[in-house]
């Protein structure tokens, strides 16, 4: 691993792509929408009060079955309003929802419903609305207005819930595997809550559908309560553009990209520090697994998660800032508390691979464990920060993941479509890691993070805890100290985000070199590049010391030099190749590398050339930037070091072959010419 030669060969001209042509992508594409007020509240449970509306199917054999097994009380009262209901109830939830005054309460019976008026396909106008068309995980549907929405509300919706207020809608079953709101993969969305101040749902499960199994948009004050949703293209539990919402108790698996999105909620804290007037959303008691991610959020602003479980998903949460169209952006002012993060490496990629996931969502397998993932994420994090400042992790159980426990990264504002450059390094910055508990299961037992923390260098006042099983790179800026202000990423960071982010589910493109999709061994960008990049510079070495090294006085000092810089490169590829890939294995070889250019330096200052002093200059830089990354960051430097390694040794090759080739030129015997 050869740094100077690495960010030469491949993270200047990856940088340079990745600002000239940056992929244009949306984590879902959305009408235009205001922000709340703030003039809401979360709503309270009701058991009482309002009109009550009842909503069951009318066989009572099938009914009588399906009650059986409920406790006694539970029983009798589901007997009760079955009666009831058949008089005088709803066959549809969508029925009882259009019938619906402001504070009515709507009881949904234990059953399967699919809907059918509902789910019937767009006729009419409906089928001809004049709206531009999106995609999401292969489904190609249009942005409505809220207006069209409300014009034909089932166009994307197996039930919506438009401009109602308070109302609650709950299932009446013991769990929330009682009563089933199924869209059958025909609908985008199972249930959408569309400016519906005020709105509870509460013990239901929703599910099957191409979008999400639960949508909340535009809404000031809602709950979700004991609710499931599962089996999507997109999102479990989607809500966005949003304040005082809560989300409790609830379970979200088998979905594609997040079990939990609190997307674009309301940005009341975005000019303020770490001292918050209060939170838009608060999410505890959920538990999020086998998704994509269990929690994510772009715009993910002033979010309270406590006392949640994420588990089994490729990676347990992520907020960014890495898509346009999202109100609120830059993301911040997120709380992480007394979570339990854990054993989140499930790697879904396999199924984007072997086609499985270009089937229709029907096809797919959900039910059997099918996971089509939207996006490419880092597979075995536990948390991602793509972009997003002033976030606290605290007292949380982090444990059990292969790639990093904690992973923070820089996104300039370009790729959120902020063109201005006093805003390009906008991220990531005053973030906060304290008191979690590392690589130890609530049990006692050790189960280690591949690494604890990983980041890309970019941000300032960036903190983070002590590191159990250590982190990269390895000397991170502690909560109290001076910390860093670097504008820019690691450049070999940087290359890497840019090539690792070249996925696209409808393409079935999984980049290859990528080790959070498992490439490994000579499979992995690291491991290719250095092999490139070693043999670029053997030659140029080789040709150097053939030239001008070779047979001065001071030919043992740089020779031996060069052969412990060989030896060192080849240990790391070896390493590399082995899949051993400790953070302290590049360090050693740029040190290495540091001493030969000194060493190189040194033998060809007697020659009086500008290449020697550029040798030494590259030599002490390259040590320095061994401190900077293995002992302690320099923290009133505006770029990583690595910056001006790639710099120097670029400028180094180039002179190395100039010395070499003006060495030839001298050597040319010029024949004599006969007198005649």
């Amino acid at each position: 691993m050869i740094r100077a030669a690495k960010i030469v060969a491949v993270a200047v001209a990856a940088v340079a792509a990745l600002f000239v042509a940056a992929p244009a992508a949306l984590a879902h594409d959305e009408r235009p929408v205001t922000l709340p007020d703030g003039s809401g509240s979360v709503p309270k449970y009701r058991t009482g009060g309002g009109p009550e509306l009842l909503v069951c199917k009318t066989d009572p054999e099938a009914f009588a079955e399906r009650i059986a097994g409920y406790p006694a009380e539970v029983r009798a009262r589901n007997a009760e309003l079955f009666e009831r209901c058949r008089l005088d109830g709803f066959r549809h939830l969508q029925e009882a929802v259009d019938a619906a005054e402001p504070g009515a309460r709507i009881l949904m019976l234990p059953g399967v419903y699919t809907e059918e008026p509902s789910r019937r396909p767009p006729e009419g106008e409906c089928a001809r609305l004049p709206a531009r068309w999106a995609h999401t995980g292969g489904t190609h549907y249009q942005v409505l207005s809220f207006e069209q929405t409300q014009d034909c509300p089932n166009n994307q919706n197996l039930v919506a819930v438009l401009g109602k207020r308070d109302l609650q809608i709950e299932g009446t079953g013991p769990t929330p595997g009682d009563v089933v709101l199924d869209a059958g993969y025909a609908k985008l969305n199972a249930l959408r809550a569309d400016r519906a101040n005020g709105i509870y749902l509460r013990n239901f499960t929703a599910q099957r559908t191409t979008f999400n199994a639960i949508y909340i948009l535009e809404t000031d004050g809602f709950v979700i309560d004991r609710a499931v949703g599962r089996w999507t293209d997109e999102y479990g539990f989607l809500t966005f553009a949003t304040d005082h919402g809560l989300y409790t108790d609830c379970e979200a698996y088998g979905n594609g990209d997040s079990g939990v999105y609190p997307g674009s909620a309301s940005n009341l804290n975005a000019t303020r520090g770490h001292d918050v007037t209060r939170y838009a959303v608060e999410i505890r008691r959920c538990r999020s697994h086998h998704n994509l991610l269990g929690y994510s959020g772009t715009a993910g602003d002033s979010v309270w998660a406590h006392d949640n479980e994420f588990y089994a998903n490729s990676a347990g949460a992520s907020m960014d800032s890495a898509f346009p169209g999202h109100p609120g952006l830059p993301q911040n002012h997120a709380l992480f508390e007394n979570n339990r993060i854990h054993d989140n490496n499930t790697d879904y990629n396999d199924h984007v691979r072997d086609g499985t996931c270009a089937l229709p969502p029907a096809e797919r397998g959900y039910e059997e464990g099918v996971v089509c993932p939207a996006a490419g994420v880092p597979v075995g994090t536990g948390i991602l920060t793509a972009g997003g400042n002033y976030n606290v992790f605290r007292n949380n159980q982090v444990y059990g993941h292969s790639y990093t426990g904690f992973a923070l990264l820089w996104v300039p504002a370009f790729i959120r479509g902020e063109s201005a450059l006093s805003k390009q390094a906008d991220t990531s910055h005053h973030n906060r890691y304290t008191g979690n508990r590392l690589g130890v299961a609530p049990d006692g037992k050790a189960r280690p993070n591949a690494t604890d923390f990983w980041w890309d260098g970019q941000g300032k006042g960036n903190c983070w805890q002590p590191s159990a099983t250590g982190s990269d790179p390895v000397p991170l800026p502690h909560c109290g100290d001076a910390g860093t202000a670097r504008v820019a990423s690691e450049p070999v960071k940087l290359a890497k985000l840019y090539l690792c982010a070249d996925y696209d589910l409808d393409a079935r493109r999984v980049p290859a070199g990528c080790d959070w999709y498992g490439a490994s061994g000579m499979g992995r960008y690291e491991v290719r590049i250095a092999v490139g990049a070693a043999t670029l510079v053997a030659l140029v070495g080789l040709l150097l010391w053939a030239r001008r090294l070779y047979g001065t006085r001071r030919t043992t000092i740089a020779g031996a030099a060069t052969l412990l810089a060989g030896a060192a490169t080849s240990g790391a590829i070896g390493a590399a190749a082995a899949e051993f890939t400790a953070p302290w294995i590049p360090s050693v070889v740029l040190g290495v590398f540091g001493l030969w250019w000194i060493a190189v330096g040194w033998a060809l200052y007697q020659y009086r050339t500008i290449f020697a002093p550029l040798s030494i200059l590259l030599g002490v830089v390259a040590l320095l930037d061994v401190v900077d990354r293995s002992v302690w960051m320099f923290p009133f430097i505006p770029l990583s070091p690595d910056w001006l390694v790639g710099l120097l040794g670029l400028l180094w090759i180039v002179g190395a072959l100039i010395v070499v080739v003006r060495r030839a030129r001298s050597e040319r015997v010029v024949p004599e010419i006969p007198e005649p």
